[in-house]
């Protein structure tokens, strides 16, 4: 389930990214992919930090608290959008 939630915060996070910087914009369908990926890698980083996540999610699966939800949220859609600001300063500087 936190997989989940951290898939859709990530695509949200990376169209929101991509929204708010026009420089970076790289398509809704790219922004998507790429937010996906950072989505559940966001995550996955908060959860090897000790704060939550899937790992937390994975041994107590039957409590699923809101905390839980929130780190899920917060790390997805953080890392969707820090990789797609990251993936889109790499493909503007190799266009240039």
């Amino acid at each position: 389930m936190e997989m989940i939630i951290q898939l859709i915060a990530g695509l949200i996070g990376g169209n929101a990214a991509g929204s708010a910087l026009k420089n970076l914009n790289m398509g809704p369908i790219l922004n998507s992919v790429v937010g996906l990926l950072g989505g559940l890698g966001g995550g996955q980083i908060l959860s090897m930090l000790g704060m939550g996540g899937a790992g937390e999610a994975a041994a107590a699966a039957s409590n699923l608290d809101i905390s839980a939800i929130l780190q899920s949220v917060v790390g997805g859609g953080a890392g969707g959008g820090i990789l797609v600001a990251i993936v889109g300063a790499i493909k503007k500087a190799l266009v240039k």
